[in-house]
């Protein structure tokens, strides 16, 4: 199975931080994730400084609306000439197709992905809050299969489900799969997590660490070490 990048989620509340903290790398180029705290207090301007910087940008922003709505936003983002955007697959399939047709039509290289289920979310929030009523793996799925049938690259779910995705949608259907931690810590605010190694046998394409990297004492050695557990599959 092909496999990706580690991506760092620069959850970060500032554009100096995040740029203090992009400095820290002096030999590699990171795959960085762009979410809603980032772009909404710093806006496109700092996508592209990132872009310039020469990093690849997953922009997290999950866009969720009508499919007219989606489709013209999706073409503003596409001018950000980012690699990877994402919507919610609960969008339905013709919001998924809108904003595929976006990107197509704007000629746009980025791979688009529909988040399934936030790592966040358990089985029970999920049946008592959303009224969704099926087992969480059989919704991932679901949603997934429209994904792929709607036009997307891919779906960002958690790694305890990629291998099933794959079983389903086939190798070059993307996972990309946040909730990714060291073994030594703590899941925070995560439901549904793994380590690097693990994600990797479960079959995920690229994964997102935040916390484990960027608040480490030394975030270039913890990047390395992602990156080696992810690619190498050691410490398991």
């Amino acid at each position: 199975m092909k496999h990706g990048e580690v991506i760092i989620a620069c959850d970060f509340d500032s554009k100096q931080k995040t740029m203090d903290f992009l400095d820290l790398f002096q030999e590699e180029k990171p795959y960085v994730k762009v979410g809603m705290e980032l772009f909404y207090g710093n806006g496109p301007e700092m996508v592209r400084e990132i872009r310039r910087r020469g990093h690849k940008i997953f922009l997290d922003l999950k866009l969720h609306d009508i499919p007219n709505t989606v489709y013209h936003a999706m073409k503003k983002l596409a001018e950000l000439d980012v690699d990877m955007v994402n919507v919610h697959a609960s969008g339905t399939s013709e919001m998924m197709k809108a904003a595929r047709r976006a990107l197509d039509e704007a000629g746009s290289r980025a791979l688009l992905l529909a988040v399934t289920q936030l790592t966040s979310t358990s089985e029970q929030t999920m049946q008592e809050e959303l009224w969704i009523p099926h087992p969480m793996q059989d919704t991932v799925l679901h949603y997934a299969q429209l994904a792929e049938q709607s036009g997307c690259d891919g779906v960002v779910c958690s790694p305890l489900e990629s291998e099933a995705v794959h079983q389903s949608c086939g190798e070059d259907f993307l996972t990309v799969t946040p909730g990714i931690r060291f073994a030594e810590d703590a899941k925070g605010d995560q439901k549904r997590v793994t380590t690097p190694a693990m994600a990797r046998k479960l079959g995920s394409t690229y994964i997102v660490v935040g916390r484990s990297i960027t608040n480490a004492a030394d975030p270039v050695a913890a990047y390395r070490r992602a990156m080696q557990e992810f690619m190498e599959g050691e410490h398991a």
